[in-house]
């Protein structure tokens, strides 16, 4: 019932994925590293996860219908985070603190500011705010994150005051958003990274084929988000990406008002979007 991918193995060795596969050091019952709900390696298929850092890997386990067996690189300072509070999970003194009341599934500016560089920039970053929320399509929820830069954002090589945030993010598959109750188009090779049921990264595709995703947007802590928010998302095992030029929408105190503004934005002509799986590779 446990999947070990190629590149598991390749970093954990033959002799140690052969033990796993045997069921000699699989916990049984597990905390999915994706959804959080319960598993049972013996019980239902798991996928095998490898976090990675500079010094520190961790293997953790997650329903495979939530995400495949596969490596990730971590910073090492979040996986250091990981392992102390798997260590106090163990020992049943970790509690995960339940988000504040009327907030939208999470803002960015409740942890400090992350720095990726837009798609194709060089050494040029810029501030992303990130927001977590619910969106309605259809009657029903789909897990969505709102990026909107705290400036603008500059072609590279350009010296010009121009804001380029959109027509990059359009280079690199995402579409202009006319209508918000309309579900977005796929965007080809992009993932978002929830871990540990947080989350960590959007990702984009490698520069080079064949080798691991990027991080366009990476947390310095990774974000709490709500059980709703991870629940939708292992129903869906998909997340809606939105993306607005600075100003656009805001830090909006309420997902209805978050949907307003991001319907305000799509009409404006200046929002756009990208359906992503789930911690893909």
């Amino acid at each position: 019932m446990l999947d070990v991918s190629d590149a598991v193995r390749a970093e954990i060795g033959e002799a140690e994925a052969e033990r796993l596969l045997a069921g000699e050091n699989t916990p049984g019952e597990y905390d999915c590293t994706s959804c959080r709900a319960r598993g049972n390696t013996h019980q239902e298929r798991t996928s095998t996860v490898l976090f990675v850092g500079e010094e520190t890997a961790v293997l953790a386990f997650a329903h495979a219908s939530c995400i495949p067996s596969q490596v990730v690189s971590v910073a090492e300072d979040q996986l250091q985070g990981a392992v102390q509070s798997l260590t106090a999970e163990e020992t049943g003194r970790h509690a995960v603190p339940a988000p504040s009341p009327g907030s939208p599934q999470e803002q960015a500016p409740a942890a400090p500011p992350a720095r990726p560089a837009a798609p194709g920039q060089g050494t040029r970053q810029a501030v992303l705010g990130v927001t977590c929320g619910q969106v309605l399509l259809d009657d029903t929820l789909h897990p969505a994150i709102v990026v909107e830069p705290t400036g603008p954002i500059a072609r590279p090589g350009s010296d010009g005051p121009g804001d380029d945030f959109l027509p990059l993010l359009i280079e690199h598959g995402f579409l202009p958003v006319t209508d918000v109750a309309q579900l977005p188009a796929p965007v080809a090779g992009w993932s978002v990274l929830l871990a540990m049921g947080q989350l960590h990264a959007i990702l984009q595709p490698p520069a080079t084929p064949g080798t691991q995703p990027v991080a366009w947007w990476q947390a310095h802590q990774p974000l709490a988000v709500t059980e709703g928010w991870r629940t939708a998302a292992a129903k869906s095992h998909t997340v809606l990406v939105y993306a607005a030029p600075a100003g656009s929408i805001g830090q909006q105190p309420r997902e209805d008002l978050l949907r307003e503004a991001l319907e305000k934005a799509a009409a404006g002509g200046v929002l756009v979007a990208g359906t992503m799986p789930l911690a893909g590779t």
